[in-house]
């Protein structure tokens, strides 16, 4: 018990510690003028579609098709994307082997 109460007042510090006159944050400014269609315009449209054998989600940017995640009703999860924007779709069981990171030379001699 003895170690547990010094334990807890300092747990407590963080709080004794503030300030008790404390300001409310200023109001959060509005975008600028046109950012409200481009983040919409950025925001990929999820069409889902259920039948008995699978389930479909269907990613859309601008209207255009680039990713399918299909679940079937027995089985494991695969994606079809559209890696070259040709309309040709890959499957894909997951992102990890064929995800290429972004690679910047940051200095060179």
């Amino acid at each position: 018990m003895r170690r547990i109460i010094p334990l807890l007042m300092l747990a407590a510090l963080p709080v004794w510690a503030q300030q008790g006159d404390l300001q409310p944050l200023p109001a959060v400014p509005p975008p600028p003028p046109g950012m409200e269609a481009f983040d919409a315009a950025l925001e990929p449209q999820v069409n889902i579609v259920k039948t008995e054998k699978e389930t479909r989600e269907e990613f859309r940017i601008k209207g255009k098709l680039y990713m399918v995640k299909v679940t079937p009703s027995i089985g494991k999860t695969y994606y079809l994307v559209d890696r070259q924007g040709d309309g040709n779709f890959i499957e894909s069981d997951t992102f990890g082997p064929n995800v290429k990171p972004p690679m910047w030379i940051l200095h060179s001699w």
